[in-house]
């Protein structure tokens, strides 16, 4: 018998919204994995794409245009952030976004990435490979062009290119178009045999635009899925030689636990971050008092840990904005009319920078990175050749490092490039913050 999976996710206030997957259909036998990554490869991959979510305003952007305003989606937005605005389940919560799109002044509404960002509209979302490499449990995405063999231990084409051959947890890639174009990756999640033992139908669920989907193909379709774009059907045989050091339980994001857990969002007072997050020092935290139960406000409070750093009396409905100093980790709640306290809303002012050499880099010699941080642990340098999207690297900072407050670079690194994207992604509990500079190498 096929089974019903049942991920809760918080709405307003008390109100759930249900995460299920569908049963299609009947008489069909769902071949379990064998391997437990593999069934957590698809359990972390339906947490993404199968969320509910209904946005309060218009003019949250999407490809072509905008999400519609009291019309229920299902799977997060697809959106390439890069280092401007935040991947869900590597920078930020899911709950963050489910909180961020029940406040109508946050973000989601407020900001786009067109023009700023390639390939990229909303401020929070997912891409093909940061959907995958979630699923993978990796710590931080490998793009597309770098889940295959030519570059990573630990994976092997599936034989034959068949439906027949296909097992949940295996990745399908699609080669660009032309050279240094796009390519896409998509998760095989359910392999359905009939009673003879020959697959009838294979899911696919995968983040493209407008929000990460969810697909079900006949044995025939997948083969011409396969087929067409010269697509290859790949398979891990070893995750932790496919994710080397890249691995999410070295990290706190992803966090799985906390991602398919079934948060109150806040109906008196939300950030325009969502909740559940963290800011750079000195940047304006919004706070958007909204009283949706019409109970009465009287005040605003803020705290850093235990210490009371604001008392804002009589507030009013809309949106004020605050900047802090002081790193730590915060609250802000409202004092209601009857003397009740609202809902905490919980944040983090964060320092995150890093400083290059004065001079160029050269090609063949290692090299140091000067950290800054604090409320912040600096986690990964991440490395991206500008002409070339497959020539991706990171560097994993240690504690040692992080005393020192310097890494060193390896020349392997830059060998191959003249212009690098040079990111510096800090974690703490609430979340991940990004840097990015570049820096050209010489000969």
């Amino acid at each position: 018998m096929r089974t019903t999976t049942h991920i809760l996710l918080a709405g307003i206030c008390c109100f759930l919204a249900s995460v299920k997957l569908e049963a299609d259909e009947p008489d069909q036998t769902k071949v379990s994995s064998s391997l437990a990554w593999q069934e957590k490869s698809v359990e972390y991959a339906r947490i993404m794409s199968r969320v509910k979510w209904t946005p309060v305003a218009d003019g949250m952007p999407k490809r072509g245009g905008h999400f519609t305003a009291g019309k229920e989606y299902t799977g997060v937005p697809y959106s390439s952030v890069k280092h401007v605005g935040r991947y869900i389940g590597f920078d930020i919560f899911l709950k963050t976004f489910m909180a961020a799109v029940e406040n109508p002044k946050s973000v989601l509404y407020t900001e786009n990435l067109y023009g700023k960002v390639s390939n990229a509209e909303c401020y929070y979302g997912k891409v093909c490979s940061s959907y995958t490499s979630y699923a993978l449990q990796c710590g931080i995405w490998y793009v597309s062009k770098i889940h295959g063999p030519q570059f990573r231990d630990g994976v092997t084409n599936v034989e034959p290119q068949s439906a027949q051959a296909a097992s949940p947890g295996d990745v399908i890639y699609t080669p660009p178009k032309k050279q240094n174009g796009g390519s896409h990756v998509e998760l095989v999640t359910e392999v359905i045999r009939n009673k003879a033992g020959k697959v009838t139908h294979v899911r696919i669920e995968e983040s493209r635009p407008q929000t990460t989907s969810n697909t079900l193909r006949s044995a025939q379709a997948f083969d011409a899925h396969l087929a067409a774009r010269n697509r290859e059907l790949y398979r891990i045989t070893d995750l932790d030689a496919w994710r080397g050091g890249n691995k999410a339980e070295s990290f706190l994001f992803p966090n799985y636990e906390d991602d398919s857990e079934s948060p109150k969002i806040n109906c008196v007072l939300l950030l325009d971050r969502g909740d559940w997050v963290p800011y750079f020092k000195g940047q304006a935290v919004k706070f958007n008092v909204m009283d949706r139960d019409k109970q009465g406000v009287v005040a605003l409070v803020i705290k850093r840990g235990s210490e009371e750093v604001e008392e804002i009396v009589n507030p009013g409905k809309g949106v004020l904005a605050r900047s802090f100093d002081t790193c730590g980790d915060y609250t802000a709640h409202c004092v209601m009319q009857d003397g009740s306290l609202s809902q905490a809303c919980e944040f983090a002012v964060c320092e995150l920078a890093f400083k290059l050499p004065s001079m160029d880099v050269s090609r063949g010699k290692p090299w140091e990175i000067e950290l800054t941080t604090d409320n912040m642990n600096a986690i990964i340098v991440y490395f991206k050749n500008s002409k070339d999207g497959s020539d991706e690297h990171n560097v994993f900072i240690t504690e040692e490092d992080r005393r020192s407050g310097k890494v060193t670079i390896p020349a392997s690194i830059t060998q191959d490039a003249e212009k690098v994207q040079v990111w510096l992604i800090g974690e703490n509990r609430y979340g991940r913050l990004k840097k990015r500079q570049m820096i050209t190498v010489i000969d």
